[in-house]
């Protein structure tokens, strides 16, 4: 009877495991449309063009008096709102892991995210201060929620199911993405059939987002459940400011410093990608003279493979282990981009196929890569930790792009630029080539799995 018990027990909290994890993809679900259809296609062409039209005679806009070209007022807002989530995020982190109560925290971030992207239907004539008010609210909270998502990884999946749950997650994300963009397509395209203005349909597209994203962020705040913070840290105060917190945590990472290896492997090789994904429509458009619409359709085709390439690698690091096969991806990259470097001129059919192969590396490079990071996490710090994980695939990703557009101003060819990024993989995969991760799991004070 006493091990009818302990089995019914087990069964049961495998049940409830696996329940709290499908809770989890479901916010990937929610909050992904958000980066693909709002930041990737649709929301910089449409600011910038408000902001043309509020410009001057120079082009200028002029928002608290500062003179700023209107082709460069999306871009500054992005970087405003990466500063606003360097303060942030090392704050709610360590208040997520000090108090436990890491769900409201997910919630308040999340619906503040979804308003303010809700509210860009609002964006017209030449509201350009709304605009970027809106996106960099929304861009910091997307931030801040996903440190929290993420941080959620250690808890809900015990060390062996890891890769697959974060795979899961990232082709949760990827499916989303492309249905909604599907059905955005379809609207932009064929918005004079609907009686509506292309700008009209672009605000719809973009509040439409933010309606999925808070639709479908009920579902993991009704399956998450917080847990409770470790004895004696639940009465320390979190009022240091959010530079000060992450220096905190910096320093409380190099007592791990091999999980400081892995996040400076990390933040090299995630550049290169960051940057191939925000570069490749300026090669594909201005080296290559491809269309916006092939540009789209090839946006779309990476989200749908995507889907496929997160499980795939999922199931590839069960056997390889999640290392070597984060090692495999980098290695795919540096032939993709070989690859992009000779493709022809005017062809779309092999941009597609460039595409392709990015939609096959990118989910599982990302998927195993954030469940790689979670064995190195010491419990109880786990959305500190991610804070600073978080602030490497968002806000240190810089490098790549000022390489690309170094490169491309001192030889004046794209091709030459696109190629540079080879650097990020090859630095990227020698670091992590070097990190023990069986030992770097060991002293994080976790268990070692069988393969990793």
């Amino acid at each position: 009877m006493g091990t009818d018990t302990v089995r019914t027990d087990a069964a049961d909290e495998a049940a409830d495991r696996r329940r709290e994890q499908r809770g989890w993809y479901f916010y990937d679900w929610a909050c992904s449309v958000y980066s693909t259809s709002v930041l990737t296609v649709f929301l910089g062409p449409y600011l910038t063009e408000v902001a043309k039209s509020a410009a001057d005679p120079d082009g200028y806009v002029h928002p608290l008096g500062i003179p700023v070209r209107a082709g460069s007022f999306f871009a500054y807002s992005v970087s405003l709102s990466v500063i606003l989530a360097v303060v942030i995020m090392p704050l709610v982190g360590a208040a997520a892991d000090r108090t436990g109560r890491k769900k409201p925290l997910l919630a308040a971030a999340a619906y503040v995210g979804a308003g303010a992207t809700a509210g860009m239907f609002f964006l017209d004539g030449d509201r350009y201060l709304l605009g970027g008010l809106l996106l960099i609210v929304a861009n910091a909270a997307q931030s801040v929620a996903m440190m929290l998502y993420n941080s959620y990884l250690p808890q809900i999946a015990p060390p062996e199911e890891r890769d697959a749950v974060s795979s899961r997650g990232w082709a949760f994300g990827y499916a989303a993405g492309s249905l909604v963009l599907v059905a955005n397509l379809i609207l932009f395209t064929a918005h004079d059939s609907f009686g509506m203005s292309e700008g009209m349909a672009v605000r719809i597209c973009l509040a439409s987002a933010g309606l999925w994203w808070g639709a479908f962020t009920l579902i993991p705040l009704r399956r998450l459940r917080d847990r409770r913070a470790p004895v004696g840290e639940t009465k320390e105060a979190t009022t240091s400011p959010g530079l000060r917190q992450l220096a905190a945590t910096v320093r409380d990472m190099r007592r791990h410093p091999l999980t400081l290896g892995f996040l400076l492997a990390y933040l090299v090789y995630n550049d290169g990608i960051q940057t191939v994904i925000s570069q490749a429509s300026v090669y594909g458009s201005e080296e290559l003279d491809l269309e916006q619409s092939t540009l789209i359709v090839a946006v779309l085709l990476v989200q749908i493979l995507a889907v496929g390439g997160a499980l795939g690698m999922g199931r590839l690091s069960r056997r390889y282990g999640a290392k070597r096969t984060i090692l495999g991806s980098l290695v795919a990259w540096t032939v993709i981009l070989a690859a992009g470097y000779f493709l022809p001129a005017g062809a779309p059919l092999w941009f597609f196929v460039l595409a392709s192969g990015i939609g096959l590396v990118l989910g599982g490079s990302q998927a195993l890569s954030r469940s790689l990071f979670s064995h190195l996490v010491p419990p109880g710090k786990e959305a500190e930790y991610f804070a600073a994980y978080e602030l490497s695939d968002r806000g240190m990703s810089w490098l790549g792009p000022l390489l690309f557009g170094l490169t491309y101003q001192l030889t004046g060819s794209y091709r030459d630029a696109i190629i540079s990024l080879v650097a990020f993989f090859i630095l990227g995969f020698a670091l992590l080539a070097r990190v023990p991760v069986r030992r770097a799991i060991s002293d994080a004070g976790n268990p070692v799995p069988d393969r990793i």
